[in-house]
C-alpha cells in the first residue's frame, strides 16, 4: 500500500496545536483518514480491505506522529485491535462480518483492558460475562478507554464467566448500539491530549457469537502485546524524528548566518543522530522479528520473543524523551518556546508519556521474571 497521502499529514499537522491545546480528539484527522481508506488497510483483501501489513502501519503511524503524536498513538492503538481481530478472529463468522464492516465502514477500534482494582495488570480482570443462552451482560469500571467516546466499537476483555479465576479471560468486540458509557473523571494532561484516555464504566449487553474463539491469553502472547509494542514505538520514533529534523534545520540556520563557521550545536547533532538511527534500527528490528515469527505461535509464545519485544518498549520509550532533550539541547532556547519552527515543548510532553503506557517498571519486573527461566543463545541475532 501507499504511505501516508502529504494532504492527509498537512491536514494532521495543520490541527496538532488545537487538539493539544482543547485536549480534543483530532476529528479532522480521522476524517481524514477514513476517506484515505487507512483505518481498515490491515483488512485482508477478501473482505474489502487493503491487506497491509505491520510494516505499513508502523510506517503510517510514525509519519503521522511527526505531525501529532495525539493523532498517531490513536491510529496505533486502533491498528492493535484490528490486527486481533484479522490475526485471531476469520474462523468465526462474525468476526469475518466485522471485518467486512472495518473496510467498507472504516470503524474506529478502541480497547478497554484495564479495570479498577485490577492496578494495571491486563492479564487479570474482576469483570465476568454473565447470563445464559446465546447472550451476555458485561459491566465494567474501566479506568481507561482512550477516545472511548469517539469510537465505533471497543474490544473488551473481561473473566469468562463469574466463577472464572482472574486471568481466564475473553476479549469481545462491541459495536456503538450495544454499550453504554458513563464517565469516570476527567482529562487535563501533560501530553498526548488528544487520546481523550478517559475512565468509563461501561455496561453492554450482545450476542457470546461476538466472543473471540481464542482465550485473551493467547490473543495477548502472539498478537497485543508485540503488535502494541511496535506501533508505539513507531510512534514514539515519529515524535523524535521530528525533533531530530527540528534540530537539524536550526542548525542549518544557524550554520547560513556565519558561513564557514561551525554552530556550536552541530556537534551534538551529529550525536543526537547516530542516537536516532540506534532508535530507528531497534524499531525496525522487532518488525523483522514479529513478521519472521508471525505464522508460529511457538516463537510469538516463547521467553526469548518476550523478552525482545519487552525490551524493545523500554529501550523506544527512554530513548524518545533523550532524544527530544537532546535536541532542544541543541535548538536552545528557540526550541523552549512555544511557537516558532523550532519548539519541542510539544514533542517533549507527549515523548514524557512512553515510559508511563504500561509503565516500564512493570515490564521490567515482568522481564525480571522470565529472565529466571530464560537463558539468551549468545549469537548474533539472538
Amino acid at each position: 500500500m501507499n504511505a501516508l497521502p502529504s494532504s492527509v499529514a498537512a491536514m494532521v499537522a495543520e490541527h496538532a496545536a488545537s487538539v493539544d491545546r482543547d485536549a480534543r480528539f483530532p476529528s479532522e484527522a480521522f476524517t481524514a483518514l477514513k476517506q484515505a481508506r487507512l483505518l481498515g488497510a490491515m483488512v485482508p483483501r477478501d473482505y474489502g480491505g487493503e491487506g497491509a501489513s505491520l510494516t505499513d502501519m508502523a510506517a503510517v503511524a510514525h509519519a503521522l506522529a511527526q505531525a501529532c503524536p495525539s493523532t498517531g498513538l490513536i491510529f496505533a492503538m486502533h491498528q492493535i485491535q484490528v490486527a486481533c481481530v484479522v490475526r485471531h478472529g476469520q474462523g468465526s463468522a462474525w468476526h469475518r462480518d466485522l471485518l467486512a464492516r472495518l473496510a467498507s465502514d472504516q470503524l474506529l477500534l478502541a480497547s478497554a483492558t484495564t479495570e479498577a482494582g485490577i492496578g494495571g495488570d491486563v492479564r487479570s480482570s474482576s469483570c465476568a460475562v454473565e447470563g445464559e443462552g446465546e447472550r451476555f451482560r458485561l459491566e465494567k469500571q474501566a479506568t481507561v478507554i482512550s477516545y472511548g467516546a469517539e469510537a465505533d466499537a471497543i474490544l473488551v476483555t473481561a473473566r469468562r464467566a463469574p466463577d472464572a479465576p482472574a486471568s481466564d479471560q475473553i476479549i469481545v468486540p462491541l459495536l456503538r448500539d450495544q454499550f453504554r458509557l458513563e464517565e469516570i473523571g476527567g482529562w487535563d494532561t501533560l501530553g498526548m491530549r488528544g487520546t481523550r484516555s478517559i475512565g468509563y464504566h461501561l455496561r453492554a449487553e450482545a450476542s457470546r457469537a461476538q466472543i473471540m474463539p481464542l482465550p485473551y491469553a493467547d490473543i495477548s502472547a502472539q498478537t497485543m502485546l508485540p503488535v502494541t509494542h511496535i506501533l508505539w514505538a513507531s510512534v514514539w520514533l515519529g515524535i523524535a524524528t521530528d525533533a531530530v529534523a527540528r534540530a537539524g534545520a536550526f542548525v542549518r540556520a544557524e550554520a547560513r548566518k556565519r558561513p564557514g563557521t561551525q554552530p556550536p550545536g552541530a556537534r551534538r547533532l551529529a550525536e543526537l543522530t547516530a542516537l536516532h538511527q540506534t532508535m530507528r534500527g531497534a524499531v525496525r528490528g522487532a518488525i523483522d522479528r514479529f513478521d519472521e515469527a508471525a505464522d508460529s505461535p511457538d516463537r510469538l509464545t516463547s521467553m526469548g520473543f518476550a523478552v525482545a519485544m519487552n525490551a524493545l518498549k523500554m529501550q523506544a520509550a527512554e530513548m524518545v524523551v533523550r532524544i527530544v532533550e537532546q535536541a532542544m539541547l541543541v535548538a536552545g532556547l528557540s526550541s523552549y518556546r512555544n511557537d516558532g519552527p523550532y519548539s519541542l515543548c510539544r514533542h517533549l510532553r507527549d515523548a514524557h508519556s512512553a515510559p508511563l503506557m504500561i509503565s516500564n517498571d512493570r515490564i521490567l519486573g515482568n522481564t525480571a521474571n522470565l529472565l529466571l527461566a530464560h537463558k539468551d543463545n549468545a549469537s548474533l541475532f539472538g
